[in-house]
Order: structure tokens, then sequence, then C-alpha cells
């Protein structure tokens, strides 16, 4: 049975509801002020909330705003006088589920009460199944519902538990390291260390120092000692990541440490044990890189002892979608901006893009267009130009003229919408006469 708190400063209406609401099948209890209201709701559980706009001390509006602070899921019903419509609307803005005039209409409320419990429920079963969603298609930070994410995520759970050395394959912005911490997380070593080393971003004068360490004096600028990154992932694990920008000497100094699994500061004549678990990643195939003599053959069998292969966002299109919402969550965050999604235009346009930047690539196209969007959905003038005009499918085809349609029908859109949808306002603004702006609506096919 649904409880429904009833806020009313009329003894007579209170009674009057109460009688009605528990004729219908409702627990109800009721109030008469916004202090009695709060505190209800505060400390009791209730289904809805039938509130009165005008109330003493507390208005309705100020109790309705604390309500939905308190608790935004619960649905409350305004109870208004007939010269109080423009209020009233005003609570629907601010959360309210209706409004219903006084003198009211017995059948007209309890609709009103049964839509708004549904409107709940349907809610909560929309957030259950997107929790499910979220459970089978998202492994910590990682996102995919494709065939071929599944099967990575299989590869992971499997491997995460041994001690095998991990060779991660894939594109640039695949997200390499997010599954090598991953594969970390999953295992037994998830309580010590992971540091990950961008073999391409350190100066080869320097590679050895950051991996190894260095004792004082080692060196000209040597001026303490220095653990190396071994050392501090020790327990737990290394990751490696663009292995082939490591020169052939410090290969071979890499291929002894795993060999021995021991360390040696440069400059120190002891060396330290090591208990440490190695995954490295590459953005070609390792294989490759060892046929063109770029990689040695023997450090490559150390590492290869597992292969795990990322596949590229354009081959796995079915996690774009998944990606959107999640970076549009985390850009709403970090950005302090309230975008629900994308347009379903703006959703195919993302759909044929080629990605070769891969997952990075789409992040930062949502995380700009959700600072540039001035909507809660982000339109297609809310993304840049290579992804609004010239993916790469579509590059070839496409001529100037086309472009240059697609960017005015973008552009009178955009004045329209910022015009409410006044046309006359819209052309104002564009300083586009009214015939003119008329027929390019007309030649351009907007409705």
């Amino acid at each position: 049975m649904e409880r429904i708190l009833i806020v009313d400063d009329n003894e007579v209406m209170r009674f009057t509801l109460t009688e009605l609401l528990e004729e219908s099948g409702f627990e109800c209890n009721a109030v008469g002020d916004g202090i009695a209201a709060l505190e209800e709701v505060k400390n009791n559980f209730y289904d809805l909330v039938i509130l009165d706009l005008r109330l003493p001390g507390m208005n309705g509006l100020e109790i309705l705003r604390k309500v939905k602070l308190s608790n935004k899921t619960l649905p409350v019903i305004m109870l208004t006088a007939f010269g109080e419509i423009t209020t009233a609307v005003e609570a629907i803005k601010q959360g309210a589920h209706d409004f219903i005039t006084k003198p009211f209409d017995n059948e007209a409320i309890i609709i009103s009460i049964r839509k708004a419990l549904e409107m709940k429920y349907l809610s909560q079963e929309v957030n259950i199944l997107r929790k499910k969603l979220d459970e089978n298609y998202r492994h910590g930070n990682v996102i995919g519902k494709s065939e071929a994410m599944q099967k990575v995520f299989e590869q992971v759970n499997l491997v995460a538990p041994t001690n095998l050395s991990v060779l991660i394959e894939g594109e640039s912005g695949t997200g390499k390291e997010v599954i090598a911490c991953m594969i970390h997380s999953a295992g037994d070593r998830k309580h010590k260390h992971f540091i990950a080393v961008d073999c391409g971003a350190i100066p080869e004068s320097l590679i050895e120092s950051e991996l190894f360490g260095h004792e004082k004096g080692a060196f000209t600028d040597a001026k303490n000692a220095k653990e190396g990154k071994f050392e501090l992932a020790n327990e737990g694990t290394i990751f490696l990541d663009e292995i082939t920008n490591l020169s052939e000497a410090n290969q071979i100094k890499l291929l002894r440490v795993l060999q021995e699994r021991k360390v040696t500061r440069l400059g120190a004549k002891k060396s330290i044990s090591l208990d440490i678990r190695i995954i490295a990643a590459t953005n070609i195939k390792l294989a490759d890189a060892v046929n063109s003599k770029r990689f040695r053959q023997d450090l490559y069998y150390r590492l290869n002892e597992f292969v795990l292969e990322l596949p590229p966002l354009r081959e796995r299109k079915e996690d774009i979608s998944l990606f959107v919402e999640h970076f549009i969550n985390d850009s709403n965050k970090e950005l302090n901006r309230n975008v629900k999604g994308v347009s379903v235009k703006v959703m195919d346009k993302l759909m044929s893009h080629s990605w070769n930047g891969n997952v990075r690539e789409l992040r930062n196209i949502i995380r700009r267009s959700v600072l540039m969007s001035k909507a809660e959905i982000i339109d297609s003038i809310d993304i840049p130009d290579d992804i609004r005009f010239l993916s790469q499918e579509t590059a070839k085809t496409t001529s100037i003229s086309e472009i240059k349609d697609e960017i005015e029908k973008d552009i009178i859109l955009k004045a329209i919408q910022d015009a409410n949808g006044s046309k006359i306002l819209a052309a104002k603004n564009l300083n586009m006469n009214e015939r003119t702006f008329y027929r390019k609506i007309k030649n351009l096919g907007i409705n």
C-alpha cells in the first residue's frame, strides 16, 4: 500500500483528501505546515506528497525545493487556487509532477496520483536496468558491449590471477594502460603499486636511470640517490608503454632484469631482488618489430607469455554509445554542465567517423562538445567540423556545395533554436531579410 503525505493548512481539506485517498486504497498522513512536512519527509518513508501552494510561514515552492533536495525522486503534486496558475507552472519547473486546482475533481486527483506513482516506478525500473547494463558492459574503468571487447574482458579475467608477463598490442588511444591497470587490479598484487612508464616520453639519456635508479654521484647531476621504477613497483606491477622505443642497449639491460629478477642502480655494486609483474604495450605488432630487427627476439619471448590485442574503436562501434554516455557524465562533473545526451544526427555522425585517435579522440570531442553546447542535447553545431562533415567514409563523395548547405542548415537551425522557435527573430539575428531566410529554409528542407 502506497503512503501519501498531505500538506495543507485547511483542516477540512486535510480530512477530505485523507478520506478520499484511503477509500482509493492509499495510506495517508496529513500535516498543516511546512516544518512538519519536512520533518515527516526526513524521518518517514512516503511514496508521494500532496502539497498546498499557500501555507503559513513557509510557502509551497520553498517546501518543494527542500523536499526535492532531500529526496529528488519523491513525486510532489501541488494544490493551487485558480488564480495561482503562474506559480503552479513555476512549481512544475522546479520538479513538481503536476498541479491540481481547487476545488478539484476527485477522479482527476486520483488519476494524477496514479500517473505520478507509475512514472516513479518506471524510473526505478530504468535505473535497475541501467545498473545491470553497467555491470554487464563496464569492467572497472573499461567499457564495452561489443563481441571484441567481451573477448578482451574474458582474457583479462583469465590472465589476471597469474604472474604471466602480458603484452598488450593496440593502436594509440585504445586504452592499453587502462587494460593494464585492470589486470593489476584483478590480480593478487592489487594492493601493491602499479607503476606506469611511457618509454617514448623519456629521453634516451635518462631512461636507464628512470627504470633502474641511480646512486649519489653515479653521473654529473646525480646529487642524491634515486629509486628506479622497477624498485618502486617491487611486489606490484610495472607497465612499460610503447616498449619499442627502447634502444637496443636498454633492451639488453631490461632483458637481464627480467632473466635475473634483480635490478642494479647506476653506480651501485649490489643488486636488489625483484618480485614484480611485467606488462608491456606497443601500438604496433611487436613480432613485426622483431622481424625488422628493431626489437630483440629474446626480449620479445620474455614479454610474450600472454598477448592481448585491443581492437580499434572503428571495429567495435557498438561501444560508441556507451562511451558517449560515460564521457558526457564525466564531462558534466568536470565542467559543471548538465548535458543529457546527443541528438540522433550527432550519434549518426559519431558512428560513421573513422576514429583514427580511437577512444582518446572520442573522449576529447565529447568533452569539447559538452563545454560548447548551450542546450541539454548536443547538436551538430557543437561538434568539430571534421566530425560534422568529413568522416573518412564520406569525405571522398561530399561536394563543396553539400558541405556549404550542411553548414548553412546547422546555422539556421541553431538560430531558430536560440530564438525560441521564432523564424522572424532568427532571421533578424542572422542579419538576413525574411524572404531570403524563408527561401533558404525551403531549399534546405528545414521543417
